[in-house]
């Protein structure tokens, strides 16, 4: 267990609180041969599980996929999308209460020199920027489904105080399916931070 790791009742809250409060936090990723990498979390979205149609567990859907949303919060959701992305959530609330953060971009601390040569093309901002790129890098798949956050291959510590202000709420991406709920203001972000998502 990571002594610096946040505490689990952290993600046993309010889900758009721990969303809005997981900004500036560094998500840390011990890999395999024992290096670590990490980054600061400036995006982040919220969903709102059974009432948020934009959510996997939307009107109670439970299925193995979605069993990890069920636990208490403070481990990760990992899932893949359009058969090649994974994404990492923190799950939120008590058992039961099928909620969760999408980590949607980090800003690049510890393991810079490994992106620089593994991505080439991109900028440094970019290796970490958007879900699927941010789990590439990390080395983050369905095997960390269901870890603790407070675990020694993954957790999320204490890292630099966002101010409010520099808060912006947005809707989610690519949500567009879920009717009304898709303008919700539950993407969090960075103010003018350049990991962030474009739209």
């Amino acid at each position: 267990m990571r002594r610096k790791a946040l505490p689990t009742t952290f993600y046993r809250r309010d889900t758009t609180t721990v969303a809005r409060e997981l900004l500036g936090m560094r998500l840390c990723r011990q890999l395999p041969d024992g290096d670590v990498q990490s980054g600061i979390i400036v995006e982040t979205e919220a969903y709102l599980g059974r009432e948020d149609p934009a959510c996997h567990t939307y009107g109670g859907r439970h299925t193995p996929r979605t069993a990890t949303m069920y636990a208490a919060g403070g481990v990760a959701y990992v899932y893949l999308i359009y058969g090649m992305y994974y994404c990492l959530n923190a799950v939120t609330r008590d058992a039961g209460e099928p909620e969760a953060v999408l980590i949607r971009a980090l800003a690049p601390e510890q393991g810079m020199a490994q992106w620089q040569a593994a991505y080439p093309r991109l900028k440094p901002h970019q290796w970490l920027s958007g879900p699927g790129r941010l789990c590439r890098a990390l080395q983050i798949d369905k095997s960390l489904d269901g870890l603790s956050l407070r675990s020694e291959a993954l957790w999320i510590e204490k890292g630099e105080r966002v101010a409010g202000e520099d808060i912006v709420s947005a809707p989610r991406i690519g949500v567009d399916y879920a009717g009304a709920a898709a303008q919700w203001p539950l993407r969090f972000y960075v103010h003018q931070h350049p990991a962030v998502s474009r739209r």
